[in-house]
């Protein structure tokens, strides 16, 4: 699915999912409807009805399998958010046994690493344009200003041991959100899963072929489950992309403060 519709409002991506799928049933209706003469409705009739609950399942499988990956997905992106924020805290932490220069110094480098984050990383990951690339520069110079420092005394260098431990963890949960970011239901499974509704539809109509009431309720319950499990995996689809995503608050909590001048 495009940009446009996985970054609108939850209500407003129902309406399109629901629009485009009831039109479809009613596509499907119609066309049973204009082919079903007396002719043709004793051989549609013939259709065993046994053949709905086995496309049913079917169908049910398609949904269970393309929301499992994007469960997988999100829950991936979460525990990368979750994990990168932890690793920066421990850093800044950690800074305190440092000398108060270097401590100052990767506490502004990590402010302004997250600060890169929120505001530069997170827009490009809702886009899927994020790359790893380039590595972050103030998250670069962190871990070049903690590895050049000489510790005096066994207590810093050991501060210094987990600092670059933290900040190499925090480095690699980046890359884990990032590739996460990139990841997404992909066209093929998307019209699989619509032919195999448009499938269901047919026999239904087919079975349904002497009673237009009964058909048309029975395709508008059935296009109603299509239209809740396509919204339900659309909205989570993409973890950083629309209304239901994974914000940088955890992030912004673990920010350091700015040193506040002296007078």
């Amino acid at each position: 699915m495009s940009d446009w519709l996985h970054n609108l409002p939850v209500p407003m991506m129902a309406l399109v999912i629901f629009g485009f799928t009831y039109f479809l049933a009613a596509l499907v209706f119609v066309a049973v409807a204009l082919a079903a003469t007396e002719e043709r409705a004793k051989s549609l009739k013939a259709i065993s009805p046994g053949m709905l609950p086995v496309l049913g399942i079917i169908f049910g499988l398609f949904v269970a399998f393309t929301a499992a990956q994007v469960w997988g997905d999100s829950d991936r992106a979460g525990a990368a958010v979750s994990r990168e924020a932890s690793a920066l805290r421990s850093a800044v932490l950690l800074a305190a046994g440092l000398p108060a220069e270097q401590e100052t110094k990767l506490r502004g480098l990590v402010r302004d690493y997250v600060g890169q984050a929120v505001a530069e990383e997170w827009p490009m990951m809702a886009h899927q344009e994020a790359s790893l690339k380039a590595t972050p520069p103030a998250l670069a110079d962190a871990l070049k200003l903690v590895v050049t420092m000489m510790p005096q005394g066994r207590a810093q260098e050991t501060s210094q041991r987990e600092i670059v431990a933290a900040l190499e963890q925090a480095l690699d949960a980046r890359r884990q959100r990032i590739i996460v970011s990139l990841a997404s239901v992909n066209s093929v499974k998307w019209w699989c899963l619509y032919l195999q509704a448009l499938c269901e539809l047919l026999v239904i109509g087919f079975v349904h072929c002497d009673n237009r009431l009964g058909s048309a309720i029975a395709m508008g319950l059935f296009a109603t489950g299509v239209a809740t499990s396509v919204l339900l995996i659309a909205a989570h689809d993409r973890p950083f992309t629309g209304q239901i995503s994974i914000s940088p608050e955890p992030l912004r909590q673990i920010m350091p403060e700015a040193p506040t001048g002296h007078s």
